[in-house]
């Protein structure tokens, strides 16, 4: 069963104010993936670990001055075909909500999966993200 879609979309709206954009098909998932350059995937969740973590972290880690190429979002227990393809180009990695993916050209430069977020502060989870923009973007 997927969430209320009304309960997730302060969660959706949190991410795509950073300008990241909304990824609803596995169709999207390929051709967002396909474009050149860097991109982040952020796997969106309703978990407290997205909430306190992940999705403040990021936004912290989008203002500095490195940044990938274009910033993407799914959904995890909405998007669930969006969200089962991006994980296909995540492989070897297990699944994980939230979980986040610095990609190039259709390959994982750097992947945070929930035990990576969970039970740190914003400011590390930004920290570990700009360190791996600084490397890669």
């Amino acid at each position: 069963m997927l969430y209320d879609p009304v309960l997730v979309q302060p969660m959706r709206d949190e991410v795509t104010r950073l300008g990241a954009q909304e990824l609803h098909t596995p169709e999207e998932v390929d051709a967002a993936l396909k474009e050149p350059g860097t991109t982040l995937v952020f796997v969106n969740s309703v978990c407290g670990c997205a909430a306190a973590g992940a999705r403040p972290g990021l936004a912290l880690a989008l203002a500095g001055s490195k940044k990938p190429d274009r910033v993407v979002t799914i959904f995890a227990g909405m998007e669930r075909e969006a969200v089962a393809r991006a994980r296909e180009y995540f492989k070897p990695y297990q699944p994980s909500s939230p979980q986040i993916a610095l990609m190039k050209d259709g390959e994982v430069l750097k992947m945070w999966q929930r035990h990576d977020i969970e039970g740190r502060d914003p400011s590390t989870v930004a920290q570990s993200l700009g360190a791996a923009f600084e490397e890669f973007c």
